[in-house]
């Protein structure tokens, strides 16, 4: 699923590329991504692109005042395309390809535009057409976001204190803290040296201070590493930056203790004992008490 990073990276992708250009057209090819109907999407033609933002994990475009925002969710992603002038018309059917934004030539002659698509069976991405960015419900209740200056240690205090969640769920919980996903919060508290079992409300301030400094380096550092490449790119990057996350079985890094994995119904997260936990594995979480 691509994260805060990843999307920040696309919007600066498309800030280069897409502002300044008028919208020819929208083409919706999986009808079900489309999760809005005023404005129409045809509102969208012949509106200039004046900006691209991020807001958490969504990506919002904005066409002077009307907002195409997507949400490209587990299987989705945004595939730039230089020429479009000879694309095949979208047809309603069973590949990839859920929306595609064609844009107004350039001096060259050439029509670009951008295409999301969508892996997998379970069809999640989502596309909102809105006057509003907050007429998204995802985007009205989003938690602070991480690489802002809002997003102090004391702010981090405040989520934490009283909180009887486990840390890797209040990390990933956009409500709580906007961007963050599986990845990175299995990369945060690696570098946090902290088990993603341990009980939010029992963080002494050392170690809300070195959370805080973790998510917000951690963050930093794969937004530097994604930006100015290609989108096309920007998967290959993101799994070549991972420490633990998606690397069970490997040698850790820091230590060189056996990364390991949790597993649960619809996904895993990965650990280093050494670095994480005292050096006790973690059991499943289905089968034995949670460390803490």
């Amino acid at each position: 699923m691509p994260e805060l990073p990843e999307v920040e990276a696309l919007a600066e992708f498309l800030r280069e590329r897409a502002v300044g250009r008028a919208v020819l057209g929208v083409d919706v090819v999986a009808f079900q991504a489309l999760k809005t109907v005023d404005p129409p999407v045809s509102a969208l033609g012949g509106v200039t692109v004046t900006g691209v933002t991020r807001h958490g994990k969504f990506l919002d475009i904005d066409c002077d005042g009307v907002h195409f925002i997507t949400h490209l969710a587990r299987g989705g992603w945004l595939r730039w395309r230089d020429d479009l002038t000879g694309a095949k018309p979208v047809r309603p059917g069973k590949g990839p390809l859920a929306v595609r934004v064609r844009l107004s030539p350039g001096d060259d002659g050439q029509a670009p535009g951008f295409e999301l698509t969508e892996a997998g069976t379970q069809k999640r991405l989502a596309v909102y057409v809105v006057r509003d960015p907050a007429e998204v419900p995802g985007i009205a209740g989003l938690g602070p976001d991480p690489l802002s200056e809002e997003f102090t240690p004391e702010v981090l205090k405040g989520i934490v204190d009283g909180n009887r969640t486990q840390i890797k769920g209040l990390l990933r919980d956009q409500k709580v803290i906007a961007g963050i996903g599986n990845a990175y919060s299995d990369e945060v508290l690696h570098v946090a040296k902290m088990s993603p079992f341990k009980i939010a409300a029992t963080l002494t301030d050392e170690q809300v201070a070195g959370l805080h400094e973790a998510i917000v380096t951690t963050l930093r550092d794969a937004v530097g590493r994604a930006r100015g490449l290609a989108a096309k790119d920007l998967k290959a990057e993101k799994k070549s930056g991972l420490r633990v996350h998606g690397r069970t079985g490997e040698k850790c890094d820091v230590c060189g203790d056996t990364i390991r994995e949790v597993s649960f119904a619809d996904s895993s997260l990965q650990y280093c004992p050494t670095c994480q936990t005292g050096g006790k594995p973690l059991a499943d979480r289905r089968l034995s008490k949670l460390l803490k």
